[in-house]
Parts: C-alpha cells; sequence; structure tokens
C-alpha cells in the first residue's frame, strides 16, 4: 500500500472514531433552580438528577444551578420556554396573569391538606400537558408545599393583631388574602426576604415553615403561627425540543425519574413540614396554631375567592375544579 493510500485509511478511520464517539457522548444540561440546598425542593432535584444519571451511564449530566445562582425563579419558565436553559424548577402559583388555573391551588382553602393536594394535581395533569405542550414545554415533576403561616414578632392571638402588619407574601391570591385580613400584603421574591427585613420594608411573613429555616427566619422573628390553608405547588419542567434531542432510552428514564420525584416529593414535603418546625424551636421561635377567628376568616375569604375564579375560569378550567371537587366526595 502506498503511503498516499495508508493515509487515506487512516484519516477515514480517525474519522470514523471520532463520530463514534460523538455518537456515545454525553449530554449536559444546566438546570435552574430558586431554592438553597437546605430546601427539600432542591434534595429532591438532586436526587432526581443521580438516578438520571446513573441510570444512563452518565450519556446525559444535569449541572443544578439552585438558590437564584443562575436564573431567578420568576424568570425560569421563559428561560425553560425559550431554551436558555434546558429544564428548571418553578413555582407555579408566580404565573396566574398567565393561566387562572395557576391560581387555583393559591386561593385559601382548596388544598388545605396533602391529600387534596394530591388529588387536584390528579385533576390538573392533563390540562397543564395540554398547556405547557402549547409553549414547548413538558411538566416532569409535582411536589406540593408544606402548609402555611405566619411569621410574626409578637403571637397572633385574634385578627386585631394581623391588622396594618407589613405582611411578605408570593402571589396575587396571597396578596388578596393578606389584604382581606387587615395586613399590608406586599409581594416579594424568596430571595429578596433578608434586605426588606433589614430596610424594614417588612415586618412578617406569609410562608412554610420550609421557608423560614432557608431564610433564618429566626435572625428577625420569633413567633410562627401554623394556619396550614394551602399546598401549592412547584414543578420541574423540560424544554420539549431538548427532551426529544435525547435517545429515545435517556428520554424515557428521564420522564420515569420525573414521576418517581413527584412521589418522592411528597412524601419528603410531609416530613419537611414537621423537621422544619422542630428546627425552627431549636433556634428559639414560638410554634402556635392559629386561633380560630382567623381561620374562619381565612375560609371566608377563600370561599368568596373559589366563586370570583369561577367568573373568570374557562369551561376548561371549571371542569378540572369540577373533577377535583368530585374526587373529595
Amino acid at each position: 500500500m502506498s503511503l498516499k493510500s495508508l493515509l487515506r485509511v487512516c484519516a477515514l478511520a480517525t474519522a470514523t472514531v471520532a463520530s463514534a464517539g460523538s455518537a456515545f457522548a454525553a449530554t449536559e444540561w444546566t438546570m435552574a433552580s430558586g431554592y438553597p440546598e437546605s430546601s427539600f425542593f432542591t434534595q429532591n432535584i438532586r436526587k432526581f438528577i443521580e438516578a438520571v444519571e446513573e441510570r444512563t451511564n452518565g450519556e446525559l449530566k444535569i449541572d443544578l444551578r439552585s438558590n437564584d445562582s443562575l436564573i431567578k425563579l420568576d424568570n425560569i419558565k421563559r428561560a425553560v420556554q425559550s431554551g436558555q436553559v434546558p429544564i428548571g424548577e418553578i413555582r407555579m402559583g408566580v404565573y396566574g396573569n398567565e393561566q387562572e388555573m395557576f391560581n387555583l391551588d393559591n386561593i385559601p382553602g382548596v388544598v388545605p391538606t396533602f391529600e387534596k393536594s394530591w388529588k387536584l394535581m390528579e385533576a390538573q395533569k392533563p390540562f397543564y400537558d395540554k398547556w405547557f405542550g402549547r409553549y414547548g414545554m413538558q411538566v416532569l415533576t409535582y411536589v406540593a408545599w408544606p402548609g402555611q403561616g405566619f411569621f410574626t414578632k409578637e403571637p397572633i392571638t385574634s385578627l386585631d393583631d394581623i391588622k396594618d402588619v407589613r405582611l411578605r407574601i408570593y402571589s396575587q391570591q396571597t396578596q388578596i388574602m393578606g389584604k382581606e385580613l387587615g395586613a399590608i400584603a406586599i409581594i416579594l421574591p424568596f430571595a429578596e426576604v433578608p434586605q426588606a427585613f433589614a430596610t424594614g420594608m417588612i415586618d412578617a411573613l406569609w410562608t412554610s415553615a420550609q421557608s423560614g429555616t432557608d431564610v433564618q427566619v429566626w435572625d428577625y422573628l420569633d413567633v410562627f403561627t401554623y394556619t396550614g390553608t394551602m399546598h401549592n405547588k412547584n414543578a420541574i419542567i423540560v424544554n420539549q425540543r431538548a427532551l426529544r434531542a435525547l435517545p429515545e432510552d435517556v428520554r424515557q428514564i428521564v420522564i420515569e425519574e420525573g414521576e418517581k420525584a413527584t412521589a418522592r416529593g411528597w412524601e419528603m414535603a410531609k416530613a419537611a413540614s414537621d423537621e422544619r418546625e422542630q428546627v425552627l424551636k431549636e433556634h428559639g421561635m414560638t410554634i402556635n396554631q392559629a386561633p380560630q377567628d382567623i381561620l374562619d376568616r381565612i375560609d371566608e375569604i377563600g370561599k368568596a375567592m373559589v366563586a370570583d375564579w369561577m367568573t373568570r375560569a374557562s369551561d376548561e378550567e371549571k371542569a378540572v375544579y369540577e373533577a377535583y371537587q368530585a374526587s373529595l366526595k
């Protein structure tokens, strides 16, 4: 064989090896999340990533950027939709201005327990499959938040103790609830809470024990008054184009592990509710149950908000709510 022919064969062999190597090269995704590593949401995502990477033998690697370090929480859905990142975690209730369905489980009293939150999720799934699909996205995982309550400096013994309190809330629905309770309700992203306390912008929080420990609320406040009231949801969403670009077996693993993360996340949320209250106690905070007059007023507010929601919801959204109500009987 001539030198020229030998070089041609070597070049062809090199190209073949390179082509084979690229066919099996790992795909690397960057994932955005708004919560710290201490959050059970983030811990659940870590387990999801670990399982995906193990089952795909490293063919898909996911680099999680938590705690708003890459993209602010409220901007993650747009980033996934545009392909800026292929995957991210969102808090669903912040998108109520885009679709009424996102508001439903942010209404006080609609999902006051984990069990009811699960039933609503099951009723909502077909709707969300269609809605996210319309914008080139897919939901992999849903996880409920623990029950909510008030973090304050002084104990709450009646409705009068909430009046004119500068209360941080996180959605339009919780803002309505806060105002109807007599508070000055201010929507703030989670990451801005410490600065808001430092500047005197707020003097109380409406959130879960999980978020309270994440922000080390004991540095600012002394009492957590638990109401339950709502168990709204976070979701892991993926860009459909990025998902479809994966080999079929890898794509199926991602979907399967997303479903497992839903079931696991629900159990982690239940455990976190008790665990985080214990952490609050260990840092000197007092844990109380809300007085009955506050619970009754929240219930009244919630019923009025559901009636108002029904006037704006589409027929398809109303059907979801009715299916959920039927599942409770």
